[in-house]
């Protein structure tokens, strides 16, 4: 029963971590992490998978060898974020989404200047 729960909140993780690819306010790395945590608890087959996937190797992997993002994948993340967040602010006009959206971007910012170290970036131009 443990496993099985594991492997469904597996790819509950694996499938919003591909939409935050794609939607800059869901947390791709760590969601990716948590889902090869949890395919690892679950099921082998689908532990090696994960970590043969594009998203793993783009995202987690370069995490996990340098330990941090350099200062200019932050800010562009943060800026991309707000952009979005602005315009769903704009658009929306409800109070509640806009204290949402506040506590949101203030989460984003002590991930990415507090709790995610900058390191720095790779001498060949790459991030």
């Amino acid at each position: 029963m443990k496993r099985a729960l594991f492997f469904i909140c597996a790819w509950i993780c694996t499938v919003t971590a591909l939409v935050g690819i794609f939607v800059p306010v869901l947390p791709t790395t760590p969601l990716l992490l948590l889902a090869t945590f949890l395919f690892a608890k679950s099921s082998p087959r689908y532990h090696a998978w994960i970590q043969q996937t594009r998203a793993y190797r783009r995202y987690v992997v370069p995490f996990k060898e340098r330990g941090g993002l350099p200062l200019g994948q932050k800010l562009r993340i943060v800026a991309l974020s707000f952009v979005v967040m602005g315009v769903s602010a704009g658009v929306v006009r409800v109070v509640y989404v806009w204290v949402i959206l506040a506590l949101v971007a203030l989460w984003l910012l002590y991930l990415m200047f507090i709790r995610i170290p900058t390191v720095p970036k790779k001498a060949d131009g790459q991030q």
